[in-house]
């Protein structure tokens, strides 16, 4: 009983933590969402995307850069590192998955370039998480009020966005592009444009890291994906993804649901090298559930055909 108590106490005390970060990195799970459901783009530049946003900011950080200035930067080279995926895809008709792994190769010198070493200290830059005014600059409640709003503002702008006509021309996109080429669609403005949305969004969330953690790293993309694709079965699993409200709901209760469940088996005691097992087993049987279903579902009726 003192075992689940002091379980309980640990995951209780660690919650604002994991909530900040969790929000954070819930926009490396729109990201993957972006691509992988509205576009039917399976890509993997986020893994890329992510140290390349928290490079970039990282370095302008340490210049004297306003910690807006150096957000909006990293979502720049994020959207053109998504682009570049997009034309490799679509003008050399390499496979998504190919042309992802490519620029995500590409992209970690590009990430040595750009801050001259593997990792950059920024302890000491202002942040955009010391303009809450009731909360103190670099604890967990100013991060949660920072990422939390801006969580809603980018969910209201592409619910919006998405029942435009553009919008519903990208979506079109991902469900047939030839039939959508036939309606007059341009498929490579959609599919560039789409593709550079979502890298944007995973370089943001690699410059909102950066500036809480105070220190920029080119491998702290490592396992940013599997941990995205984790949270997002989850959150699709709980949300749903039938409407685009859903759809884009489900990246962000996905990343905060998952991210708790990590910080509670932390607590329960599970040694940390054992996490990326136990998110890819999970992920693994996310994936695998639908065709478990539909093969249980298929049986009775193999059965009757038989008899």
């Amino acid at each position: 009983m003192s075992f689940i108590q002091d379980v309980l106490t640990s995951f209780v005390a660690i919650i604002p933590v994991t909530l900040a970060q969790s929000l954070i990195l819930a926009f490396v799970v729109l990201g993957i969402m972006i691509p992988f459901r509205m576009l039917n783009f399976p890509d993997l530049t986020s893994e890329g995307a992510f140290p390349l946003g928290g490079c970039v900011c990282g370095v302008l950080l340490a210049a004297g850069a306003s910690p807006l200035t150096a957000i909006a930067v990293a979502v720049a080279a994020g959207f053109v590192a998504g682009c570049c995926t997009a034309f490799i895809h679509l003008r050399f008709r390499i496979h998504t998955l190919l042309a992802g792994i490519l620029m995500m190769t590409m992209l970690y010198s590009i990430n040595l370039r750009i801050m001259g070493k593997s990792n950059l200290s920024v302890f000491g830059s202002p942040t955009v998480f010391d303009w809450v005014p009731f909360a103190r600059p670099g604890f967990p409640a100013s991060k949660i009020v920072v990422a939390g709003l801006l969580a809603l503002l980018v969910f209201l702008a592409l619910y919006m966005f998405f029942r435009t006509e553009k919008g519903t021309a990208v979506r079109a996109v991902g469900a047939n592009p030839d039939m959508a080429e036939a309606q007059g669609i341009n498929v490579w403005a959609a599919t560039i444009g789409g593709v550079g949305l979502a890298s944007a969004f995973s370089a943001s969330s690699g410059a909102l890291m950066v500036q809480s953690q105070g220190f920029a790293d080119v491998n702290m993309g490592l396992g940013i994906l599997i941990n995205g694709l984790a949270a997002l079965m989850i959150g699709e699993a709980v949300i749903g993804k039938q409407t685009v409200w859903r759809q884009l709901l489900a990246p962000f209760a996905g990343a905060i649901i998952y991210y708790q469940l990590v910080s509670f088996c932390l607590a329960a005691g599970m040694p940390p090298p054992d996490l990326k097992l136990a998110t890819g087993l999970f992920v693994l049987a996310m994936l695998a559930l639908p065709s478990l279903k539909r093969s249980r579902g298929s049986a009775p009726a193999r059965e009757a055909i038989r008899e």
